[in-house]
């Protein structure tokens, strides 16, 4: 990486549940407002927008930042499933990296009630090829397509190391943990693992409280030079220490549902970021990472290297996931219980965890936090890991 880019404003709304959300452009603008007055700037000094959502029309984006300010500033739409919210994070990065002084990244997302389907049935599905291998490796029933996937990566896993059921639904008892002390959060109430494990199966080993639910809500983040940070004299900022963004290869496609979800694409990912920072796993204090399912929180363990592959039921047990532990991961409740709004997931894990390194998480605080990581993954695929700092 080359010029130095800090994030200097944070913002994000109350996650709320389908239905009962206000409208996305009114979510956005919240969100927008509170990372301008975070950042203690003025709108007219924001030289680029990058919009992230998944589902809505074209020219979203300029809807929702349009309340803020009418600058003719160019607005870039971005859709990369999941990984929305985070992409719209790293090209917002690279426009800073090219010259760039004040760019604006938000994602937001109002989303519909139940399980992810197929929007268009009149075309190919863009996850065809993930499809396929589902097929020949486990075959396709009626549950929801995403727990299939994600399902199947983790009973690849138990069959591969024994794991036992109860080891996934301890990561959702962590999460509802966690998210009791986060007002931001959709469900705080704590759950144990017997409530888990009791309530309605998905997909083997998923029951209903091991999937994340659809969510709306928005988030957004204000990046910057060095040099225009020193003129509105802010000092040590959180900056982005590295930052990659990978995609499939061909290891994807192989027989095997944990690669398919994912697996490759992001170990691939977070290499990358420790080798730009200098920084390795062992170093980074806080975590928010992509857990959309408990089965995919698991497998990000060893993705991310916080433990080596085979002992991430070990490393859950230990309690090296939570306070007190090696590392705490998602201290925001994640997305199994804050809550998956697609477009705005990667920047409301942003706003987590600059927060953390500033000291402002309040309960959630993770002592001493100076080194914080982030995950963000969708199928299709697309993953972006990011790594920030605070001097």
């Amino acid at each position: 990486m080359g010029r130095k880019v800090n994030v200097i404003g944070v913002g994000m709304v109350k996650f709320a549940k389908p239905g009962a959300s206000e409208e996305y452009d009114v979510m956005a603008h919240k969100a927008i407002v509170s990372a301008i007055q975070d950042a203690g700037i003025t709108y007219d000094e924001v030289e680029q927008a990058f919009a992230g959502y998944v589902y809505g029309d074209s020219t979203c984006g300029q809807k929702a930042v349009y309340s803020v300010g009418l600058t003719g500033i160019p607005v870039v739409n971005v859709n990369n499933n999941c990984s929305t919210g985070s992409t719209a994070l790293f090209l917002a990065r690279q426009a800073i990296e090219a010259g760039a002084e004040c760019v604006l990244a938000v994602g937001f997302e109002k989303m519909e009630k139940g399980a992810l389907g197929n929007k268009f049935s009149d075309r190919v599905n863009p996850l065809e090829k993930h499809v396929e291998v589902m097929n020949r490796v486990q075959g396709f029933n009626q549950a929801p397509p995403a727990a299939q996937m994600f399902g199947g990566a983790g009973r690849e896993y138990r069959w591969k190391y024994g794991t036992r059921r109860e080891t996934f639904a301890k990561i959702s008892e962590k999460a509802r943990k966690h998210a009791s002390k986060n007002p931001y959060a959709l469900f705080t109430q704590p759950l144990s693992v017997e409530e888990i494990l009791a309530s309605d199966e998905v997909f083997d080993p998923l029951t209903r409280f091991q999937c994340c639910p659809p969510t709306c809500g928005a988030a957004a983040a204000i990046l910057c030079s060095d040099e225009f940070a020193r003129r509105h004299n802010i000092s040590r900022p959180v900056y982005i220490a590295a930052q990659a963004m990978t995609t499939d290869s061909p290891s994807s496609f192989e027989d095997s549902m944990i690669k398919m979800v994912g697996y490759d694409m992001a170990k691939r990912c977070a290499q990358v970021v420790y080798e730009k920072s200098g920084v390795g796993p062992e170093d980074v204090d806080v975590i928010e990472l992509h857990d959309c399912f408990t089965t995919n929180e698991l497998l990000t363990y060893e993705a991310l290297q916080l433990c080596k592959e085979g002992e991430a039921e070990k490393f859950i047990w230990d309690g090296d996931n939570t306070y007190g532990g090696r590392f705490v991961t998602n201290p925001s409740g994640g997305l199994l219980s804050k809550g998956h709004p697609l477009g705005a997931t990667g920047l409301a894990q942003c706003t987590e965890l600059v927060w953390q390194l500033r000291g402002q998480a309040e309960q959630r605080q993770v002592e001493d936090a100076t080194i914080a990581l982030q995950h963000n993954l969708g199928l299709g695929g697309a993953c972006v890991v990011t790594m920030y700092r605070r001097d």
